[in-house]
This record gives structure tokens, sequence and C-alpha cells, in this order.
């Protein structure tokens, strides 16, 4: 029950879909500008660098709030009669917590099940759950858009780095199964939710930072 209740709360946090009310406020239905996602990346090349700051900083805050303050919250505030907050693990219920939170931002019921890529709520949720492996998924990220300035390349690289870097930084008692196995499956989301914009990088049509969309040849 407790579960349920978390996963619910935490998927109607991650599925504001704040992209797409930043460019309703100026008369622009984002989805059907630009590559059409609704994620920073496109509000950057629709609606400009202040927007996309934004939407960047709300989407983050979503996950971030489903899991430094829902998940604890409801723990703290649901009936325990049940025995479910004494006999799973608060890291466990956390993941469940950031989980739904991304899935609610890639497939919001308000938009029809079609969102943003999950890349800002997934980083803030792992943000919030192990640092470390943040930090240096950041640096993979930074480092392909420094060299390529795809900022797809750069989404889908972190995402792949983020298993390992969890596995290698966190270790003995610092290292929790329920974590890796969920970073692994976050992982696989944004590479799947990536999948067109790889075959256009393997076509030459997937825009830079910076650049317009590119029509196929």
């Amino acid at each position: 029950m407790g579960i349920v209740v978390i996963a619910l709360l935490s998927y109607l946090a991650g599925s504001a879909p704040t992209a797409f009310l930043v460019g309703r406020a100026r008369g622009l239905d984002i989805r059907k500008l630009g590559s059409g996602n609704s994620g920073a990346t496109n509000a950057l090349r629709v609606l400009g660098p202040a927007a996309a700051l934004a939407v960047l900083a709300v989407d983050a805050g979503k996950g971030a709030l489903a899991v430094l303050a829902i998940a604890p919250l409801a723990t703290s505030f649901l009936p325990t009669a049940f025995g479910w907050a004494a006999t799973i693990p608060d890291t466990a219920m956390r993941a469940v917590a950031g989980s739904a939170c991304i899935l609610g931002h890639v497939f919001p019921v308000w938009l029809r099940f079609k969102g943003g890529k999950g890349v800002a709520t997934g980083a803030a949720v792992v943000a919030a759950l192990a640092p470390g492996a943040a930090i240096a998924c950041l640096a993979v990220f930074a480092a392909a858009l420094a060299l390529t300035r795809y900022v797809s390349l750069g989404s889908v690289a972190a995402a792949l780095a983020l298993p390992a870097a969890y596995a290698g930084l966190y270790r003995g008692e610092a290292f929790s199964p329920w974590l890796f196995w969920f970073f692994s499956a976050a992982a696989a989301l944004v590479v799947a939710m990536h999948r067109k914009n790889l075959a256009r990088l393997a076509g030459g049509t997937e825009p830079r930072l910076g650049e317009e969309k590119r029509p196929r040849p």
C-alpha cells in the first residue's frame, strides 16, 4: 500500500509538463516545433536559453522532490500497520519514488504519455541517491558535449556510464543492489528514449548544440 502511494505521488510530480506549459505561456505548442520533444533541449531550441534554464531547473526539481521529500514523508506519515514501512528498505522506497517520477516525466498522462526523455529529472534522482555517481556521469556528459556538441550523445554516454560509475564508486556496505538495478533500468530507458537521436547521428542529420534541426537528405 505504501509503495503504491509513493509511486503515485512521485509519478504525478514527474508528470508536470514543464516545457509544454512554458511554451503554452508564450502561445506555442513545443510538441509541434523543433524536435517535438517536451524537454529542456527542445525548449532551448524553440524558446531560448532563459526558458530552457527554467525548464531544466523545474524538471530536475521534480526528481529531487520525489526522492528527498515524497518518499520520506510518505514513509513517515502513512500508517505502518501492515508492516510495509518496516520491511522495505528506505533505499528501495526512494528508488521506487525516483523510478515513478522519471516515468511520469517520460510518459505524462496530461500529454497522452508523450513527454521528455528523462535526462534532467533522472540526473536529479541520481544526484539525490548517489552524488558521486552523478558527478562522474556529469563529467562524461560534459566531455562528450564539449567534443561533439551533441546533447543527445552526451546524454546517452552519461546514461551508459551510470551503472559502472555507481558500482565503481560505491562498494561494500555503501553498495545497494536496489540502486544498481534501478540505475541500470533508468540508463536503458534514457538510451531507448534517444533511439531517434541515435538514428539521426548515424545518418548525419542530428543537430549540434546551437543548430536548428536538419532535414533528412
